[in-house]
């Protein structure tokens, strides 16, 4: 039914206010520890240093309001059923383009579950609407969990707007429809979005990887969250990743970082450095 969140909540369970996240996994990032014993590629430039010294705070930081259930239950009243919302609002700034165009977006979700989530949110309001939804949504998460100060959220908007401002967005859509979006006015909040906008950059490069190295999404899916394949829609029967397929993951994952860096390399090394510092900060602090 249309707002109707009982089925799915009890899928996620519950909590603070009888709501939880939704655990939508990152599958940006890649613990670093393995990647380390796997990867047998390394670039050792400041920039791509810091892509990988930031790429799980970027990903874990930049992924909260889209996993917190506050947020799913407020779309579920204004109409939207299950994770429609996520498809929706995520792939709103892509516009009105057919569905395969969202899967390959998306990339890790099965394009059975992309194209009910994408077909039912048209019917609560247009792209742009629920692209700005889901905006707003983030910046309710962060003035909701983030400190008022503390943290130099000034710095980091200018930081990651100067990166996001110089990158390369043709092979990016969400992206590039991410930065096209009217931004928030309080730096609080302004440096949270244009922090989703540096995990929808990195999102970007980490596909473009995959691609290039003929990895298949669901074997990549199933290295990362394999427990979570029940939830996305991924059906049976499912692959055992091989050693050779962890092993190109980890390639990937390194190929990402020197991608994701030359998007940083905008930055001066010191630069990088506080970029580093200040999304760690930023991480720590979120209630």
């Amino acid at each position: 039914r249309p707002g109707d969140v009982s089925t799915w909540r009890g899928r996620f369970g519950a909590g603070q206010h009888g709501c939880s996240r939704v655990h939508l996994p990152d599958l940006t990032s890649f613990g670093r520890a393995s990647l380390s014993k796997m990867s047998d590629t390394a670039d050792e430039s400041p920039a791509s240093q810091a892509a990988r010294e930031c790429a799980d705070d970027i990903g874990a930081v930049g992924a909260m309001f889209m996993l917190d259930m506050d947020n799913h239950v407020a779309a579920a009243a204004a109409g939207y059923e299950g994770l429609a919302f996520y498809f929706g609002g995520r792939g709103g700034v892509l516009g009105d383009v057919p569905v395969a165009a969202v899967v390959k977006a998306f990339c890790f979700f099965p394009s059975a579950s992309v194209e009910a989530g994408w077909t039912q949110a048209i019917g609560v309001e247009t792209r742009h609407e629920a692209a700005v939804r889901f905006a707003r949504a983030a910046e309710t998460w962060a003035a909701s969990h983030l400190p008022t100060d503390g943290i130099g959220y000034e710095r980091l908007a200018e930081l990651a707007g100067r990166v996001s401002a110089a990158a390369d967005g043709a092979s990016a859509p969400i992206f590039d429809g991410w930065r096209a979006l009217a931004e928030p006015r309080s730096a609080r909040e302004l440096a949270y979005h244009r922090v989703n906008s540096l995990r929808e950059l990195r999102f970007a490069r980490h596909v473009a990887e995959l691609d290039r190295l003929g990895l298949d999404p669901l074997v990549a899916f199933m290295i990362k969250s394999p427990a979570m394949a029940d939830i996305f829609g991924w059906p049976q029967p499912r692959p055992t990743p091989t050693d050779e397929h962890r092993r190109v993951w980890a390639q990937i994952e390194a190929g990402t970082d020197v991608a994701f860096g030359a998007d940083l390399a905008v930055l001066e090394p010191a630069e990088l450095s506080e970029l580093v510092a200040l999304l760690g900060s930023m991480r720590a602090a979120i209630t």
